[in-house]
């Protein structure tokens, strides 16, 4: 189950397994049916079906029996106390059942940033803006004339 909802975190919203490992589940927010998952500002809704796995993973976590988990907020509790998994063992994970990580990383935040103009997709997703639109123009997306900033003046 966790690798499950690790590799969606991954491929839906580019999260690096570094920032994938330090959510915690009140980075969750259930809102009436919707869930949010919190990556950056606003909040960035959940799909229904993943929102499903979301939910049943944080009531099942593993690690959670140990002596030293029985009160972690981390969404991926690592066996050391107070301490998330860490990336590299996930990724091990990951790469073991076919997942190429790094790959899958950058093609869904190029996919994201060929939807949505890049200063979203960094506020939304926790990015850097330089970040977004340097990977925007390597993509040669179709927001490169995008004005950032507030239009409602």
């Amino acid at each position: 189950m966790r690798l499950r909802v690790a590799q969606v975190i991954v491929l839906l919203y580019a999260q690096p397994l570094s920032r994938v490992v330090r959510l915690t589940i009140d980075g969750v927010i259930r809102d009436d049916d919707a869930v949010l998952l919190r990556l950056g500002e606003p909040p960035s809704p959940v799909p229904a079906p993943v929102a499903a796995l979301l939910l049943e993973h944080i009531t099942n976590r593993g690690n959670m029996d140990t002596p030293t988990n029985p009160a972690s907020r981390w969404l991926f509790p690592g066996r050391r106390t107070g301490q998330p998994l860490g990336p590299n063992h996930l990724s091990a994970l990951l790469n073991k059942v076919g997942i190429p990580i790094a790959a899958a990383r950058g093609a869904a935040i190029r996919q994201q940033l060929l939807e949505l103009p890049a200063p979203v997709v960094a506020d939304a997703l926790g990015y850097h803006d330089r970040t977004t639109s340097r990977l925007r123009n390597e993509t040669g997306g179709p927001w490169s004339r995008y004005a950032p900033g507030d239009h409602a003046r």
